[in-house]
């Protein structure tokens, strides 16, 4: 889903301008990104959690060359899904049907 079609569901599910979703939209993630810049968690209660992560620096190779470079140390946005959102994506699995043993013929 890109930016303007999540707007657009906005707009139409609150039933308020795209102005308006748009403006909604960019807050959120303008609030989220500065609680990250200062490495705060961000938890959404029902939906996830947001955490920085820190990779360490490490020794990599350049795929052209197979020269050994050293790679900073870096940060990301890592992302934690809540269990609802997790069992929306794999709902549950009926049990197996289990087929009765045949008799071995003698």
């Amino acid at each position: 889903m890109k930016h303007t079609e999540l707007v657009d569901q906005i707009a139409q599910e609150l039933d308020v301008s795209k102005k308006e979703a748009a403006d909604v939209v960019n807050a959120v993630f303008s609030a989220v990104t500065n609680a990250a810049v200062k490495g705060e968690e961000i938890s959404v209660s029902g939906f996830g959690k947001f955490a920085v992560r820190t990779r360490p620096a490490r020794e990599g190779r350049n795929p052209a060359t197979g020269e050994t470079i050293q790679l900073a140390e870096s940060r990301s946005l890592g992302f934690t899904a809540a269990k609802a959102v997790k069992e929306a994506l794999t709902p549950a699995k009926t049990a197996p049907v289990h087929k009765k043993a045949t008799p071995k013929k003698k």
